[in-house]
Order: structure tokens, then sequence, then C-alpha cells
């Protein structure tokens, strides 16, 4: 390897405490100065990956490219410095002002572009693609997109080399190489570093079941925990097959904290707590035993058992399972759920628990499915109680842009900005054609 002298630039490397590897000049230029006063090794280089990144990333400005974080190692004389793919760094790998991330839970670009300042990631699945996106008119302007590849192209740029995109498979139940095929596909326009796999939970069905989802009603004849294990663990051998391979993976469609332990055995990217459904099924259930307990009268567990079945606690081969059965297994899944308040936060609380013992220092856990007028105030209040302080690395919130733009807003804020926009109207001439420019 040959080594020569660098040049000074304005990133801030003293070019005469080093020699720079041949070819690694433009490179090793992008280094922020807090990086390289830290060197003690004579030479210095890149690795390939930093290479790679930059020349993928970096075409709009000096320094290294947002989402990845700066390491070195330095073996006798050299110090080599690589980029490694970590959303929580800004470009020139600084960190993003808080540990505790933010994501756009949408496929909608237009969306995307407008918050994408503010997070680290995207998340989809098929119903966000094609259910409020790609067939619906509001959002598809013009139905300019038509395809899934199309709005990945444009996800792609709306939010940057700074976020990852979280894409689902079509079909977790197919082909292993229909899967890998897909999978391809989705890293030619995102690239390996920005992909992140969705490998949902699969249940009882599989690839013979999986359509009976799509007839009549939809619903299953045996209960959702009823199915083979090797069909339950399918999702699983997946998540950890396309891990194996190379590739990060959102397992997702989690709702009891329960399935962290296990899905933490696939070594997944991320793992999720679903809030909102679950939520709203802990407090329907409540208020039927609670009724029933109240004023005896079975017609309440018997309505709580048509529940259970449209809901999928249940399926439909058990519509007329006995009531006292139906009791009891609702009591068991209420006290299940009976950790802290009555916030709905208890899977969050008890998947970061989980994640906090882990051997998997890069596996955060994302937090979804939120909607009210409560749940991400209460999410908020939960992530501020003392034991889940130092977790905050550990953890991306991830709703809709609307929902997320909810919460950025008082009433305080209007009534504050009519005193100061009246107090600028009543401003001499001067001054109010001086604001009123500036404000244009």
């Amino acid at each position: 390897m040959t080594y020569a002298n660098g040049t000074a630039d304005p990133v801030g490397l003293d070019a005469t405490r080093f020699e720079t590897r041949i070819g690694h000049e433009g490179y090793v230029r992008r280094l922020p100065e807090r990086v390289t006063r830290t060197i003690t090794a004579s030479k210095l280089e890149v690795t390939d990956r930093f290479r790679e990144v930059v020349d993928l990333f970096g075409e709009d400005h000096q320094e290294t490219p947002a989402g990845f974080r700066i390491e070195m190692a330095t073996h006798g004389s050299v110090t080599s410095v690589d980029l490694v793919r970590d959303i929580g760094y800004e470009r020139g790998g600084t960190p993003r002002p808080t540990p505790l991330l933010f994501s756009a839970d949408s496929a909608n670009p237009y969306e995307v572009s407008d918050c994408a300042p503010l997070i680290a990631n995207v998340t989809c699945n098929p119903g966000i693609v094609y259910d409020l996106f790609i067939n619906n008119p509001d959002a598809n302007i013009g139905g300019h997109f038509t395809t899934l590849d199309e709005v990945l192209v444009e996800l792609s740029k709306a939010a940057g080399p700074g976020c990852d995109v979280s894409v689902e498979i079509a079909n977790p139940y197919g082909d292993i190489n229909e899967i890998l095929e897909e999978v391809a596909r989705y890293e030619e326009i995102l690239t390996r570093h920005r992909l992140v796999v969705k490998v949902p939970h699969t249940g009882p069905l599989s690839a013979d079941t999986a359509g009976d989802l799509l007839k009549g009603n939809g619903l299953l004849r045996k209960r959702y925990n009823s199915g083979a294990p090797r069909d339950m663990l399918r999702g699983h051998a997946l998540a950890r097959q396309l891990h194996d391979l190379g590739h990060r993976v959102n397992f997702t469609l989690m709702f009891e904290p329960h399935q962290t332990p296990l899905a933490l055995q696939a070594r997944p990217y991320f793992i999720n707590a679903f809030v909102r459904h679950r939520a709203d099924a802990t407090r329907r259930m409540r208020g039927f035993v609670a009724a029933y307990d109240a004023t005896s009268d079975e017609q309440f567990v018997a309505d709580l058992r048509d529940y259970l079945v449209r809901m999928d606690y249940l399926g439909t081969d058990e519509k007329a399972l006995d009531l006292l059965t139906v009791l009891r297994l609702t009591r068991t899944l209420l006290r299940q759920r009976d950790d802290g308040p009555d916030d709905g936060m208890d899977s969050v609380r008890r998947s970061l628990r989980w994640l906090s013992t882990t051997h998997l220092p890069e596996t955060r856990l994302i937090v979804c499915s939120m909607d009210g007028e409560q749940m991400f105030p209460d999410l908020m209040t939960m992530l501020s109680e003392p034991e889940f302080l130092p977790l905050h690395r550990r953890v991306l919130v991830t709703a809709d842009p609307a929902y997320l733009a909810r919460w950025t807003t008082s009433p305080h804020v209007v009534t504050y900005q009519r005193r100061f926009l009246s107090a600028v109207r009543s401003a001499p001439d001067a001054l109010s054609a001086s604001t009123s420019s500036s404000r244009s």
C-alpha cells in the first residue's frame, strides 16, 4: 500500500499529521476535525465500505452521509476509518438530537418529504402502499404512481440516505426463491444500506391455508394459536434466513410482549409493539367482564364470545363455546395485560425490558399503530419514566405523518400567535412592512 501526505481541506484535516493512502485523499477530506484530532497513527485510510457509501450518497455535500456512524480501528501505524449503518446519526457522523428516533408510517412520498428532516425511518406494508396510497386518488395525485417499485424510488428520494426504509414482502407463505428475488429488487432501488426487509409473524397459516383469509368473512375455523409448529414458526425461520444472508429484518405483527423473546431469536434489526388494536381489545374485554360481574347477566358473556370470534381470539368453530370457558379464557388474557397504568403501553414496557437483556446491541423496538388523543402523550410519559430513559436508543416511534404532526402544537400556540400577529399589525408602518416582507 502506498501512502502520501494529504492536503489541507475545509473539514479540518491536518495534512501534516498523516500520510494518506493513495486514492483515499478525497474520502479522508470528509472526516470532521473532531474525529481526526483523536487519531494518533501516522497513516490514514478508509475501508472499502466507506468508499462505497460515499460514492453512493455523498455527491451533494462534503461530509460523510447521514445514516452512518464513523468507526476507527488502528493497527500499528495505520488507522482505518469505516462507515457503519446507524440511523441515529446525521451527516458528518453527528448523533441525532435525541437517541429516541421517529419514523413515518407511510408510502406517500409527498407526506414523507414534509417530515424527512425529523425522521430516521420509513415503514410501510401492503395496506399502506395500496389501500392508503396507490389506490387512493386523494393521496396518489393524478394516479401518478402505479407500482410499488415506482413508490420506492420516490420514497428513496424523499427520505434521503439517512432514513431506513422497511418494505414488507408480498407473500411470506411463498417460495423462498421468489421472496429472495423480491428482496433483490427492493435492494436495487434502495441499496442494501437503506433496505430493511419486513417479515410478518405468520400465525397458524401455511401456503395451503393462507387463502382462507380471502374467502367469505375471512375468519378462521381454528383459533389463532392452534397451528402446527412449522407454520407458527415460519416467520421466525424466514427472518433468520434473511438475516443469515446479510439482510436486516423488521420482524413485524407483534402485539403481545410474550412474542418478543422468541422474535429476538431470529436476530431482527427491528421488533415491534403494535399498540392500538391490543389496547382497544383489552378495554372491550374488561368492559364485558365488568358488566357481567356487576349484573351476573350471561348475555354480556355471550356478546363477549361474539366479539372474540370477530376479533380472531376464537375460531368460528368456537361460536358456541360454553360461556364459563369464554369467561375463564378472557380473565386469563386480562391478567396477562395487567402491568402498570391503564394506558395501553404494557406491551411496550415489557418488550423494552426484554430488549434491555439481549445480546443484540443494534436491535430497536418500533412502537407503532397509535391513534386517538391519549396514545402518543401516554407513550411519551412512559418513556420519561426513569426505568426507560436509558433505553431511548433502542426505541423508534412510528406513525403516519398526520398523526405525528398533531403533537407538534398546543392550543396556546394559537393564543400566542394571535397576540404576536396583532402586535405586529399595530407596529409602525416601517416595521410592519419589514416584518411582512421577511415572512413572505
